[in-house]
């Protein structure tokens, strides 16, 4: 099974966000390229909120481009097999921690978001992935830092989009 057909059957399961999922849908129907970077009509993204839920908190990543705290995650790479895993290689890539692990079911929520030209648009698949116990990140090349916040925090360093990415983790937890 290749990237795009995972895609499609994990969006289809995805049994929540209708409108959203339907847009999601519509868009890779139109363009067999919307995996990739390189389709500027949008693209698919993975990203992945990294949580402590002994610790109650989350590591957020503060954008080198956009300068605002988000959750890890990135474009899709042709090495990736499925969404899961490109949710699950951007965190790990980007928080430095070894032994992350997805939640169970598939993503937590859906997030389109316009970017800046030549692009238009990034549909991102949102997943959560639990830090071990003891997990020391690591800054990568791609932030500008890296810190841990409180549950509570994260409305006030973060946008809405982030906040309700928190939220739909935690009923997961």
């Amino acid at each position: 099974m290749s990237l795009y057909d995972d895609a499609v059957l994990v969006l289809k399961n995805h049994g929540e966000q209708e409108a959203l999922r339907g847009a999601y849908l519509d868009h890779l129907a139109a363009h067999p390229d919307g995996m990739w970077k390189s389709c500027h009509a949008g693209h698919v993204t993975a990203s992945a909120l990294v949580v402590d839920p002994e610790r109650g908190r989350v590591l957020l990543t503060l954008h080198k481009k956009l300068r605002m705290w988000l959750q890890m995650g990135g474009h899709c790479e042709p090495r990736d097999t499925t969404l899961a895993a490109a949710a699950l290689r951007e965190a790990t890539e980007e928080s430095g921690i070894t032994g992350l692990s997805l939640l169970p079911g598939g993503p937590v929520r859906l997030d389109r978001h316009p970017i800046p030209p030549p692009c238009h648009w990034h549909f991102d698949v949102q997943y959560a992935a639990v830090a071990p116990s003891g997990a020391v990140q690591r800054i990568s090349d791609e932030s500008l830092d890296l810190r841990w916040f409180d549950y509570d925090e994260v409305a006030a360093v973060a946008d809405k989009s982030v906040v309700r990415l928190l939220e739909a983790a935690r009923a997961r937890l």
